[in-house]
């Protein structure tokens, strides 16, 4: 299993990160980022990904979490992001929009790291082991608690690709019961990934 130095990653130490993380959320989300750091890097073990990069995408995935909607809006136009995140909201702008930030204030620009925080909030037709397991450590971290957890958790353990297409499929009936709004790559990621499902 290949592992990367911090320093290869941050051109500060890890507790300075924990710092700047911290400083930008309330204490429960960070201490959400905590668990879905610890629970990315057990993945990344069990899975034979790079455990030092899951951790560090586990702290940074929110890190624009509690960011203004008016700052995800300005950086949507001035980056010339794509136009129709405009009609979503900070549930798929944090991960999406959210590398910007990482980026400018954070100084990360390792890309399979900016992959996963981007992925996390939308998953995508195609996803790497570390997209996958962010994604699923932020539905399964210890404090999760709802219908289907278990199962989640149990989906996970069998293998990734399970508890991608798992959460997808949960994920997606929640939000049509909600009356929410879909974001149509979360959509067609489910139609990709739904062939991992277990009958």
């Amino acid at each position: 299993m290949f592992m990367t130095k911090i320093n290869e990653v941050l051109p500060y130490d890890y507790e300075v990160l924990l710092q700047k993380v911290h400083a930008k959320l309330t204490d429960s989300r960070y201490n959400h980022v905590l668990r879905v750091a610890d629970t990315a890097e057990a993945l990344a073990q069990q899975y034979s990904a790079d455990p030092v990069k899951a951790r560090i995408a586990g702290i940074v995935h929110d890190y624009a979490k509690q960011f203004p909607d008016e700052a995800f809006k300005q950086v949507i136009m001035s980056q010339k992001l794509a136009p129709e995140l405009l009609g979503y909201n900070n549930g798929i702008w944090h991960g999406v929009v959210g590398t910007y930030f990482i980026k400018r204030d954070l100084r990360i620009f390792d890309t399979a790291i900016l992959s996963a925080v981007a992925k996390h909030t939308t998953a995508d037709v195609e996803m790497s082991a570390l997209d996958q397991i962010i994604f699923i450590a932020d539905y399964i971290e210890p404090n999760r608690n709802f219908p289907g957890i278990d199962a989640a958790r149990k989906a996970a353990q069998k293998s990734l690709a399970i508890g991608v297409a798992f959460e997808l499929q949960h994920t997606l009936r929640y939000l049509v019961t909600q009356g929410a709004k879909i974001y149509p790559k979360t959509i067609i990621s489910y139609n990709t990934w739904r062939e991992y499902l277990e009958n």
